[in-house]
């Protein structure tokens, strides 16, 4: 058999093999052939050769055809219009509580500072923090040597203005003898007239005399009582059945009675019974009155609720620099003793209850669709191929500001609201009026959405 291949010089060079492909013995090696198509066709070469020029250009043209394909694919996958997928939340029938929710700090019903009147050095104490006291019962005892000798001073004076009345008493007895002679004398001429009004200023002296000593003897008799008191006040008792709940005196301490008088205990009586005062928001006052009932956690009780009720409300303002508040009393069970005063506590009050009433997340209330463009007319829908959950998107919210330090719940809305749901594919405006709201959800009225619809809460994610 022959092969052949061009030379440089425009020729062909043809060599012969064998059957096996191994060179022929009996042709030479390699023949020079001219130019001659008619050989040139005979032994094939000229397709051969042609073949092999186009196939590098048909190979690059299939490459830049296939990246040509891809960029076009990639820029309209980039540019091809993305649909919104929603969080949807359930419509649900249950009861519903509007609450106003408010922070105070818990208190004895009643407390009472005992201090001392008198001035005395501290020689014995009674009691201590906790202990549980009743009325009258010894708290204090100070030292009485200073206040036994005013006592006794008190006393001598007493009975020298008693003594000094009772001379007096004698003296107007006797002035009046001498001014009744007088008078008989001067009527029978026996005396002169100097004699008569000399024995009557006499008389009228001795009277002046017995006043003064009686009032001297009522200033001694207060000073005596006076001192009795005092000395009465160095034994401090409670005046109250209560606990004590502070204790700032020592024995041996020296206490001045100035203008303030010094606190040794702070006193408060039975801790089963407490108070818990809180201060109400103005934007919540009108919703809340007297006998309403409430709850309130603590910090050391975070997981318990304790019950409780709204005695007063209180009408003076309390004003800051934000907002204007009013002063409200909860009446507080305490029989566990588990409770402190001071605890600061966080009240719900429930301000109105809605039994049995369907109810649709707030959420559904305040979302619109992502665009002006895009929102529907109510039973016109926009096609939702898919909806889903994931991450919070594109969708509107509109929230009713409140005052700061108010917990209590939004601000009324409209009687009437839009919600969004899916039907057919389609996301539908519903018209629906609302009720009450518990904060986290809102009451709405009518059938026109059913327990267990599916209303639109939000836009999740663009899914292409």
């Amino acid at each position: 058999m022959f092969r052949g291949a061009r030379r440089s010089d425009g020729g062909l060079s043809v060599h012969a093999f064998g059957p096996m492909g191994e060179p022929s013995a009996n042709q030479p090696s390699e023949r020079v052939v001219s130019g001659d198509p008619e050989v040139v066709k005979k032994l094939g070469l000229e397709r051969r050769s042609r073949s092999r020029r186009w196939l590098p250009r048909l190979v690059a043209g299939v490459a830049v055809a296939a990246l040509g394909s891809g960029i076009w694919f990639w820029r309209a996958k980039l540019t091809a219009p993305k649909t919104p997928s929603y969080i949807t939340g359930a419509v649900e029938r249950g009861d519903l509580r509007e609450t106003v929710t408010a922070t105070g700090t818990l208190s004895p019903v009643d407390s009472v500072e005992v201090g001392a009147e008198v001035t005395g050095r501290v020689t014995q104490v009674f009691v201590d923090i906790n202990d549980q006291v009743k009325k009258d019962q010894i708290l204090v005892e100070l030292d009485t040597e200073q206040l036994q000798a005013r006592l006794e001073e008190s006393q001598a004076q007493l009975q020298s203005a008693q003594a000094s009345q009772r001379n007096s008493s004698a003296t107007v007895r006797e002035a009046e003898s001498k001014a009744a002679r007088a008078r008989e004398m001067h009527a029978k001429g026996l005396i002169s007239d100097q004699d008569l009004e000399t024995a009557v200023a006499t008389l009228d002296r001795a009277k002046a005399s017995v006043s003064t000593s009686s009032a001297q003897t009522t200033v001694a008799l207060a000073g005596l009582k006076s001192a009795k008191t005092s000395l009465g006040k160095a034994i401090i008792k409670s005046p109250i059945d209560g606990i004590v709940l502070a204790r700032t005196v020592e024995v041996g301490q020296t206490v001045t009675a100035g203008f303030q008088t010094p606190i040794l205990f702070t006193l408060a009586r039975d801790l089963a019974h407490m108070q818990l005062k809180i201060d109400v928001d103005e934007a919540d006052v009108g919703t809340v009155h007297e006998e309403q009932a409430a709850t309130f956690v603590v910090d050391a009780y975070p997981k318990r609720a304790f019950k409780s009720k709204l005695l007063t409300l209180g009408n003076l303002p309390k004003a800051t620099t934000t907002v204007v508040t009013y002063e409200a009393t909860l009446t507080v069970e305490n029989p566990e003793r588990v409770l402190k005063p001071g605890m600061t506590a966080t009240a719900t009050i429930v301000t109105n209850e809605a039994k049995n009433v369907l109810s649709v997340p707030n959420a559904a209330l305040r979302f619109v669709p992502p665009t002006a463009s895009s929102a529907p007319k109510p039973n016109a829908g926009l096609p939702v191929p898919g909806l889903g959950g994931g991450m919070r998107g594109m969708g509107s919210r509109q929230r009713s500001p409140r005052p700061q330090g108010s917990a209590g719940p939004a601000a009324p809305r409209a009687s009437r609201q839009n919600v969004y749901v899916v039907r057919d594919g389609a996301l539908v405006a519903v018209s629906v009026e609302v009720g009450a709201s518990d904060g986290r959800r809102t009451e709405i009225r009518g059938d026109s959405l059913p327990p267990g619809t599916q209303v639109v809460l939000d836009v999740a994610e663009e899914k292409p």
